[in-house]
């Protein structure tokens, strides 16, 4: 038997487009002589539908493209996730469910057990949990058939869940297992999902033929990375990250399991190939061409118009200089320098009669009232300003250039340097940068060197640096690290021998300005924990605050 594995790219809600892409995969199998062709889950109307499942006429859409594509199972079988309707009352109305479709016709359907409600995932909001288990029987063999989250409960410290769904199948006797996943990209995922899979291959003593999602659906960036797991814990084969691909694995050989291929994993290079497609996606997917984004000659928007021309091409990426009278030469001179080896149309504004017409304006009601923040979120705001007109007469998205460490303590300006349609660095800590930037100029100055190795500043006040404000990015970031992605309290990270002082006053600034994150643009993610829908915080509250 052959099983072939399309790792595809989808759009949420684009049905038709869906099903074109997969029947062109069906296509492509039936060349390589496959017996079953297996897709994501949720592959019919792409992963996480969130509050689209909640509409009829989307549950209708999504059963069209279940038949339309069991129409096609002819010669081939095709295994694909798409929700469906639960016939009982009482419970959710739906399933997340996984089709084997063969002849012509749907020929089993298994439902999702394991229902994650963490972090970006918020399954059991939609979905019931699957109650019986069956395999499905298929040219003499007997397979299992496993929805993401089902074979998650096995080879972790803590487990989430009193029940592992292959351990109700294996009464069944199962020759291999297909599970179709919808699993996203942190830079430590891939490391896991190996662990995982041998894990279940330890317990289960069987192929499994994992197949995941690739591309990236707003801040949610899927990586692909699709395995072929032999009896003996090998990895047969680790498909490529953040591409498509079809790809037709002969059972017998994964089982002698003779063969391990596995991807390298660079963190630097899949934080970068992560930002790029996210990039790309969200254009693509959206329909837009075009970004702006303001160029300051500092290292966060450097590295910005860096991956957004690797992600469209420098002729849809366009960045404005803004200067003020606190900007120094050389932060312009690096600008230049950055947009000319890019090769990107720049175009410089200065703000210094922007600003000083706000200052003549409300000199009658600010008075005599001294220099102090308020001047320089002006001059955030007039940035702002400028290219969002920019945007609205050009048609180009505003991208964001803030990173994860000032995102973290509010050191950004509502409506100012925050703003924009996307946050591209925003799960990048200020030491991450600085990393992947030098990453990027490790064969070929691509970022001036200046703006790498010069202290960081927002040139918002005369001689002004980062660190007046914060504290080393390398004490800050690692504070908030133990805070954010590792949920340490106060304590615990005092006791790792960081000042107390310091400790309470990082942690204050990120409770308090939580107002700030929940305005922003999306932001990519490529930790396990970043801002956004994945980190649920109250606005108002006390804790550390």
């Amino acid at each position: 038997m052959k099983i072939a594995v399309a790792q595809l790219s989808f759009i949420i809600g684009d049905f038709e487009g869906n099903v074109k892409k997969m029947l062109k995969a069906v296509t492509t199998a039936k060349k390589q002589e496959a017996d079953i062709i297996c897709f994501s889950e949720l592959a019919t109307c792409g992963y996480p539908p969130r509050d689209f499942l909640e509409f009829d006429d989307f549950i209708r859409l999504a059963e069209e493209a279940v038949l339309t594509l069991a129409a096609a199972a002819k010669g081939i079988a095709i295994v694909a996730g798409s929700p469906s309707r639960n016939p009982v009352v009482e419970g959710k109305d739906l399933y997340n469910s996984v089709y084997f479709l063969a002849n012509g016709k749907i020929k089993h359907v298994q439902h999702k057990t394991l229902l994650p409600t963490y972090d970006i995932f918020d399954e059991y909001r939609y979905f019931e949990p699957a109650s019986e288990f069956q395999i499905v029987k298929y040219k003499g063999k007997k397979i299992a058939l496993t929805v993401c989250e089902d074979i998650w409960n096995i080879g972790n410290e803590n487990p989430m869940y009193d029940i592992c769904p292959m351990d109700k199948m294996m009464p069944h006797q199962p020759d291999f297992m297909i599970n179709v996943s919808a699993s996203p990209f942190n830079y430590n995922h891939a490391k896991n999902r190996i662990h995982v899979l041998q894990s279940n291959v330890e317990r289960y003593q069987m192929p499994i033929f994992y197949i995941n999602h690739v591309g990236a659906q707003t801040e949610i960036i899927f990586d692909g990375g699709s395995l072929v797991m032999s009896p003996n814990g090998n990895v047969f084969e680790e498909m490529p990250y953040f591409k498509e691909q079809v790809k037709t694995f002969n059972l017998a050989e994964v089982r002698r399991g003779k063969t391990s291929r596995l991807q390298p994993k660079n963190k630097m290079k899949l934080i970068h190939d992560a930002l790029v497609i996210g990039i790309k996606d969200y254009f693509g997917k959206l329909g837009f061409k075009k970004c702006i984004l303001g160029l300051s000659g500092g290292i966060d928007s450097a590295l910005t118009a860096v991956l957004a021309v690797r992600a469209l091409g420098k002729k849809n990426v366009r960045v404005v200089l803004m200067p003020s009278q606190f900007s120094s030469d050389h932060s312009v001179n690096d600008a230049i320098d950055l947009a000319k080896n890019l090769g990107v149309q720049y175009d410089i504004i200065p703000i210094k009669n922007i600003y000083k017409s706000y200052l003549k304006e409300l000199k009658p009601l600010f008075g005599d009232l001294p220099f102090n923040i308020t001047e320089e979120n002006i001059q955030a705001r007039s940035r702002g300003m400028l290219l969002m007109a920019l945007s609205n007469k050009f048609g180009n998205i505003v991208l964001n250039t803030s990173n994860k460490s000032e995102a973290a303590v509010g050191y950004g300006t509502l409506y100012g340097d925050m703003c924009g349609g996307l946050s591209v660095i925003g799960d990048l800590y200020k030491t991450e940068v600085f990393e992947l930037c030098k990453w990027i100029n490790r064969r070929k100055e691509i970022i001036p060197n200046n703006t790498i190795t010069k202290p960081p500043s927002a040139e918002l006040r005369p001689n002004q640096k980062d660190s007046d404000s914060l504290p080393d990015y390398d004490i800050l970031d690692e504070i908030l690290f133990q805070y954010i992605e590792k949920t340490q309290g106060p304590n615990e990270i005092i006791a790792m021998g960081f000042d107390p002082k310091l400790v309470r006053r990082v942690l204050r600034l990120v409770n308090i300005n939580e107002f700030k994150r929940y305005q922003t643009a999306p932001v990519l993610r490529v930790s396990s924990k970043a801002f956004g829908m994945g980190r649920r915080m109250p606005i108002v509250g006390k804790y550390l605050s």
